[in-house]
């Protein structure tokens, strides 16, 4: 800040005002590079070959009530043609509720996936849902919150 100021601006003491400004100003220093963490390599997905063979899902919760009592969305798009499947559910669905659910709506449409990218959600990380894709022949990719990348 020193440097682009002093090409127009000049007082006494002008070095010193503006380090302590820039030490005290959360926005500076969030956004300082030295101060930050370098971004890594991004590892992208393979493009897949096929639709619906390589899926990814998710929820949408914190949502008003229908009149079925469905407060929540589970989101399942093809990572191909990026269409996608919104399933009204409750939040209190079990694992065994969610997997009822998919291959009634999922599975009869498009066959089983060979991938399914997710969160570390309890309902997608469970036991039961674990055996059910091991049954099934897929092949589950958890992601977390801070290497988005992960699911493209």
């Amino acid at each position: 800040m020193y440097h682009d100021l002093k090409s127009y601006y000049w007082w006494p003491g002008m070095k010193r005002e503006i380090a302590d400004f820039v030490a005290r100003c959360l926005t500076c220093q969030k956004i300082k590079a030295e101060h930050q963490k370098p971004g890594g390599l991004l590892q992208p997905l393979p493009i897949p070959m096929w639709k619906w063979e390589h899926i990814t899902m998710d929820f949408i919760v914190g949502l008003t009530r229908t009149q079925r009592r469905h407060d929540a969305i589970w989101v399942v798009v093809d990572r191909l043609t990026k269409s996608a499947h919104f399933l009204a559910i409750k939040t209190t669905c079990n694992a065994k509720q969610l997997a009822e659910l998919y291959i009634q709506e999922i599975v009869r449409l498009h066959g089983g996936p060979l991938s399914i990218v997710s969160n570390r959600d309890t309902k997608f990380s469970s036991k039961f849902w674990e055996g059910f894709q091991s049954t099934m022949g897929t092949r589950v990719n958890l992601s977390t919150t801070f290497h988005l990348q992960t699911d493209g």
